[in-house]
């Protein structure tokens, strides 16, 4: 699912590979309230963020409201009218280490669930911490490469798109998840995104700087920099126009913390 994420004035942003293959830790736990258990209360400076466990600790505490992403974009999924019955064909593009298909093993065992990637890292870490028994084809490709036609009943895409820049590539990756979905068919799409009031952003940063430093990050930027390349975020009016032309409906808001968003849509016929 994707990669480490910071495009704040000041910060580094990702690359692409490292974004679509970011989850949470290796191994986690889920609490009883519903959240990733975090492996300490501390980032260590010894922590490597290029791996995939030390992605894993350093992402929870960069990214506000990621303990809910992959429940959340779970449950709102398993609701659609395509996934629900028993049996439903679910993709998970960019699956990184793993989080959405742990939560989707969870609330979901009877899905039959493709997890891609395309980073074999990351791969080898999901399949990892699910292990061989869990009903899951492996694939490392990405969505574009994809020959699949409207055989999904539903998709998650969690941190992926940021990472495309908008010269057409975020385009072909909407148009691949669209062409890979049935009618009717929903995607669950999570993104930093360009805010809708720059007047804010200067705010929305300290925030984001204060939740790293309660959150126990004690990295400094040079130990990120090497992970943090590339973002493209867009606004709302140009995501929208990308999922209209990619095949789905506008995009309902369904999660937002400060600059990342949540978005459910839906595949016209």
């Amino acid at each position: 699912m994707q990669r480490l994420l910071a495009h704040f004035p000041g910060s580094a942003s990702l690359s692409r590979d490292c974004q679509r293959a970011a989850q949470p830790a290796v191994p986690p736990s889920i609490a009883d309230n519903g959240s990733w258990a975090l492996a300490s209360a501390e980032v260590s400076p010894l922590i490597d963020p290029l791996e995939p466990e030390g992605y894993d600790l350093v992402v929870q505490r960069l990214i506000p409201g990621y303990a809910s992403l992959a429940r959340l974009a779970v449950a709102l999924l398993a609701a659609s009218p395509l996934a629900a019955p028993e049996g439903a064909e679910v993709l998970v593009a960019g699956c990184g280490t793993g989080a959405e298909l742990v939560e989707a093993v969870a609330q979901r065992p009877d899905w039959q669930l493709t997890a891609i990637d395309p980073s074999a890292a990351m791969l080898a870490a999901a399949r990892q911490r699910l292990g061989e028994a869990a009903p899951i084809r492996w694939l490392q490709t990405t969505a574009e490469a994809l020959t699949t036609e409207q055989g999904f009943a539903g998709a998650l895409s969690v941190l992926v798109l940021q990472s495309l820049p908008d010269d057409g590539t975020k385009l072909a990756f909407l148009s691949a998840l669209a062409r890979c979905l049935r009618p009717g068919g929903q995607l669950v799409l999570v993104d930093l995104m360009r805010p809708a009031l720059p007047l804010l952003q200067e705010q929305i940063t300290e925030a984001w700087l204060g939740f790293q430093r309660v959150s126990g990050l004690e990295l400094d930027a040079d130990r990120i920099a090497p992970l943090t390349q590339g973002l493209h975020p867009i606004g709302d009016a140009r995501l929208t126009a990308l999922v209209n032309a990619a095949g789905f409906g506008d995009p309902a808001r369904i999660f937002q913390a400060l600059d990342y968003e949540g978005f459910l849509l839906q595949r016209v016929a």
